[in-house]
């Protein structure tokens, strides 16, 4: 089992859940996982990491798989500009590779911010930590304990 995926099982864990993550095979797409696990697309929370142009850091917004994220908006949310971030920076303070990055179980819990839309449902999917595996989370348990605030941040 990788570090990555360790981590985020310990990060549920902790947090007083019994969630255990799923095998999916690779996604490289929301659609792609929401097809493996059988759900709609926006049920796939995707974890869009951006780096703060004045702070340097990684920012994680979670949103929902058919939502993008629309640069402007994160920037007035996170308030600094936004920049992408490469996979240093990534794996750097997250501790996850790019495709495979949770809302949960960082190394250095970056800012966080959660897209409304994922509160519609009763059940999301998140990567667990490698680009193969997903868990199934209530949104606003994982709204909780991401330490993610809501935010509008994508485009219409």
């Amino acid at each position: 089992m990788s570090k990555s995926l360790k981590r985020v099982r310990r990060a549920l864990v902790e947090a007083g859940l019994e969630i255990e993550p799923v095998e999916t095979g690779n996604a490289t797409t929301a659609q792609m996982a929401a097809d493996l696990v059988g759900c709609a697309i926006d049920q796939i929370a995707k974890s869009i990491i951006f780096r703060g142009q004045t702070s340097g850091a990684a920012l994680l917004f979670v949103t929902a798989g058919g939502n993008q994220v629309d640069g402007a908006r994160a920037s007035t949310l996170a308030g600094e500009p936004l920049g992408k971030a490469d996979a240093a920076l990534i794996r750097a303070q997250t501790g996850f590779a790019i495709g495979g990055v949770s809302p949960v179980g960082h190394l250095t819990p970056p800012r966080a911010f959660f897209d409304p839309r994922l509160m519609a449902f009763d059940m999301v999917w998140a990567a667990a930590g490698t680009p193969r595996h997903l868990f199934a989370i209530a949104p606003d348990i994982l709204l909780r304990i991401s330490g993610a605030e809501l935010g509008r941040f994508s485009a219409d």
